[in-house]
């Protein structure tokens, strides 16, 4: 009996393994299901009628929360104030968005001064800890 293989804890019986190449789960989630990001993307980008000085606008629901958080910041209340600046703090912070995708000659030849230092600084750095 020392050759039989011993079924137990974490030893599943070889007939019911997973074959290699095939999934535990085949059918899994569908393609193209939408995930909670594009889901709120799609929500906050949806256009809805809005009355400002007597006349309605067509603004997207994501420029109307803003809105309506920036009135409430305006009118003292201390939560918008917070919400307000944690989410432009957050905002700023992101690296804007190219469309070109290129760089600037005046900002290549930053980069290029500057890149061999950073380098040297961080390896410094590295070697220290």
């Amino acid at each position: 009996m020392a050759g039989e293989y011993e079924v137990g804890y974490r030893r599943p019986p070889k007939a019911t393994r997973f074959t290699p190449g095939r999934s535990g789960n085949p059918r899994g989630r569908p393609k193209g299901s939408p995930n909670l990001a594009t889901d709120l993307s799609a929500e906050l980008a949806e256009q809805i009628t809005v009355r400002e000085g007597g006349q309605a606008h067509r603004i997207s629901k994501q420029r109307a929360l803003i809105k309506s958080l920036t009135a409430k910041a305006l009118q003292g209340d201390v939560r918008a104030t917070t919400a307000l600046l944690a989410l432009y703090a957050r905002v700023i912070s992101e690296p804007p968005e190219d469309e070109s995708g290129l760089v600037a000659e005046d900002e290549l030849l930053v980069l290029r001064r500057f890149g061999p230092r950073l380098l040297k600084s961080l390896a410094k750095k590295e070697a220290g800890k």
